[in-house]
């Protein structure tokens, strides 16, 4: 019976392999691209904060209060609009949903973010994946053939780049937005450590989006996102927005939570300063080529040791990061760490000279 029902279930969704989450008890979870640091500035707030939500009724549809916030501390030029997401992930689906069709494609940049495939498989849509250059740039020669002969209804631009964290040439992504024939999305996740940003800019290109997230600020645990753009196309996006998408919980805490963005950024900053610290120790082991990073995360290549083996070791030693490592490709033999605390990161780089060393 169960072979019956499967059969009802799309080919290409059956072909996918679910987006996997590594176990991280008991670890120092260096993996994820989060802020280890908390906002203990509100925890003594908390109690009156969640109080206050009316969790008996349905929250603000639009989250009109928490859009205006989010509008004021990110910058949204005057006259853009916004809409929010359950994270990133929901606004590039909602997104995805209103662009899909017959025939049409999502592009991106390869190796980039896995959600940008994987999303437009999800709405029965082609990917076309751009292969970056080997310094993991954007090929423009490669890309302007990819655009003239798929036509894209998306591309996406993760600034910085997600997994190898550099950011694009600004020169490039001028190019890609007055020569794509739809939206150009801007996905702006890493704005608080790359402190660049085409936000500002939204009022010169109709066709683009910037996309943020509180997730790298020091709040993934709240899962809200969003997407900026011209009102027009704004409005476009919200009509696929299921109801109610962003919980009266979320929207009390955001809003709370971006009376501290002093601190937040003050933590950014920090990280800023210890992802300097961590690429310069590991420029200096003979092993390891680093990747210049503006993001909270650096990706690395081993030469000599098979990265699967170190990625074990260094798991074994109790600290856990991402294992990048591809067959064949740009990410060949290449691990991911994100930026922790001070003591996290001397962990990291104990365990993975200790590995080296073996």
């Amino acid at each position: 019976m169960i072979d019956k029902l499967l059969n009802w279930i799309r080919p290409e969704i059956r072909a996918l392999n679910a987006y996997h989450v590594a176990d991280a008890g008991g670890l120092t979870k260096l993996d994820a691209m989060e802020n280890p640091y908390t906002l203990d500035e509100l925890t003594g707030h908390w109690p009156e904060v969640l109080a206050a939500a009316e969790i008996n009724r349905y929250p603000d549809p639009s989250a009109a209060v928490l859009r205006e916030k989010l509008a004021q501390v990110m910058a949204v030029p005057e006259g853009a609009e916004t809409v929010l997401g359950n994270g990133s992930d929901e606004l590039i689906q909602m997104l995805a949903m209103v662009v899909s069709g017959k025939d049409r494609c999502i592009m991106s940049f390869d190796p980039g973010f896995v959600m940008y495939r994987m999303i437009a498989e999800f709405v029965g849509m082609d990917y076309v994946g751009v292969p970056l250059d080997a310094s993991f740039n954007i090929d423009m020669a490669a890309t302007r053939a990819a655009i003239e002969k798929h036509q894209p209804a998306i591309i996406f631009i993760a600034y910085p780049n997600n997994p190898t964290a550099n950011l694009f040439n600004d020169s490039h992504i001028e190019e890609i937005l007055k020569i794509a024939p739809g939206l150009v999305v801007v996905d702006e996740a890493y704005h608080p450590f790359a402190q660049a940003s085409f936000m500002s800019r939204l009022p010169e290109y109709e066709q683009l989006l910037v996309m943020r997230t509180v997730s790298k600020m020091g709040l993934a645990g709240l899962r809200l996102g969003m997407l900026a753009g011209t009102p027009e196309l704004i409005q476009q996006v919200d009509k696929v927005r299921l109801p109610y998408n962003i919980n009266v919980l979320t929207q009390q805490a955001s809003y709370s939570a971006l009376d501290y963005v002093s601190v937040l950024d003050e933590q950014a900053a920090l990280i800023r300063y210890e992802r300097e610290s961590m690429l310069k120790a590991l420029a200096a082991m003979e092993q390891v080529e680093t990747f210049p990073s503006r993001a909270n995360f650096i990706l690395f290549r081993l030469s000599g040791h098979n990265a699967g083996t170190v990625f074990e070791s260094i798991r074994a030693d109790g600290v856990l990061i991402k294992n990048m490592n591809a067959q064949t490709g740009a990410l060949k033999n290449c691990l991911r760490v994100t930026i922790g605390k001070p003591e996290e990161n001397v962990a990291f780089l104990a365990a993975l000279t200790k590995a080296l060393a073996a």
